[in-house]
This record gives C-alpha cells, structure tokens and sequence, in this order.
C-alpha cells in the first residue's frame, strides 16, 4: 500500500476583543524555532493522541498556551501551501485557522507553554511581516477585515456583544470595531428597521445628563442578513 508525505498540520486562534477603544488581536512571541522571538498567532500542532476533532485541538491549544478556553471559539478559514512549514515534508504547512471574540474587559489570557509573551496588536496598527511568524500577519489582517466587515453589515459577531447595552454603547461598540464614527440617527433607524435589539422591560440605567437610558439586548428574532442598502456607511465593501 503506497505511503505519502503528510503536511503538518496547525491550529492558530485569532482572538480579537477591545483595549483602550480599538479592536486588537492577541499575537504570541514564540519562545521556540522556527521563528523564534516572532510574534504569531497563539497555536499548536494537531495531536491525534489528545484532540478527538479540531474543535477540541482549538481547545486544548487556547488553554495550553493562553490559559484559557475563549467563549464562541469557530472556524474562520484555512490555509496551506508548500513553503509555509519548515519542519514538514517538502515545507506543506495547513492551519485551521480559529477566531474568538470578547466584550471588552471580560478575557484575561496568560503567557502559557511555549510562549514568551503576549501583545494586542492594534487593527490599524498591525505589525509588519518582517516582525511576524509563518504567513500570520496576512491571517491577521484577514480576520480583522471579517470582524469589520460583519460590523459594517450588523451582523455583530457572535461573542464581541455583551448581553446588555444601551444603543449609545451598542453604537460606540461599533464604532470601535470599524476604527470610524457613525450616524446616531442612520444607526438607529437601521437597528429598528431590521429588528435587530430588543428593550429589556423596565431595565435602565443613568445615561448622559443623568437622564434614564433603556437598556436593550440583540434580538433573538431579528435578521442578521444583509443587503448592500443595509450596510453601515462605512466604506467597506
């Protein structure tokens, strides 16, 4: 029976949140080679004696090098390529890329096995390649580009929403996550007209100029498909 080289194979984990008002994702400087003292995405190699699936590789390797199992951890994409792994055969490297988003303030992870240190890294302010492992810095841009993209359709992440706002912080949310500032009226009236948030009944909390503001939720009936005239104007595509 005829054998064949086998690609290494990769989980890395995008984790994106808000610090100091601006979307980052947590890069890694890796304490070991290939690479070494490069920042990379946070990830580890598949263990077919530990991880029954890659959800539970995903898993495994948050915990092993952040100290942490992030909530909503998903399949964003994969890549491969001859060139991308110097330690497989022929240099074949895959990565199944995973992305995780937070509420701000509600994710603490820690340098863990075979991590030298932790950065977020600015959206608009990412690190140059020259600074990065493997083909992460385009990983990273590719999934900032999603999380704004999704943002800028009001499909709002699954994971970057807390479970209570108010829409001014819902809007200032939104705003973080594009890097722009947006319509309070034109936000509004998209939110209502596509049903997407719904008030929790005699929640409130004290808004500007101590007035009352209604506290609201996404709503578990609304659409989170998108036309192009629901778009946010923003000026993604």
């Amino acid at each position: 029976m005829p054998t064949y080289p086998m690609p290494l194979v990769r989980i890395e984990i995008a984790l994106q949140t808000i610090v100091d008002g601006e979307l980052v994702t947590l890069m890694v400087r890796r304490e070991q080679a290939p690479y070494r003292d490069r920042w990379a995405l946070p990830g580890g190699v598949i263990r077919v004696d530990q991880d029954r699936d890659l959800d539970a590789g995903a898993q495994r390797i948050a915990l092993e090098r952040l100290g942490i199992t992030p909530p909503y951890l998903t399949q964003f994409c994969a890549v491969g390529s001859a060139g991308r792994e110097p330690r497989a055969p022929h240099d074949w490297g895959l990565s199944v890329v995973y992305r995780a988003l937070a509420p701000a303030g509600t994710i603490a992870p820690v340098a863990g096995k075979r991590v030298a240190g932790l950065r977020w890294v600015q959206a608009d302010n990412p690190l140059p390649a020259s600074h990065t492992a493997f083909d992460h810095a385009l990983i990273v841009a590719s999934a900032v580009a999603a999380t704004r993209q999704q943002t800028a359709a009001l499909e709002f992440p699954r994971g970057l929403i807390p479970e209570r706002f108010t829409l001014g912080a819902l809007q200032r949310l939104c705003e973080e996550v594009l890097g722009t500032p947006l319509d309070k009226s034109s936000f509004r009236r998209k939110l209502r007209d596509r049903k997407l948030v719904e008030s929790i009944e005699g929640a409130q909390q004290r808004g500007e100029a101590h007035r009352p503001s209604a506290i609201y939720r996404l709503s578990s009936g609304g659409s989170i498909g998108t036309t192009p005239q629901d778009r946010l104007e923003t000026g993604f595509a």
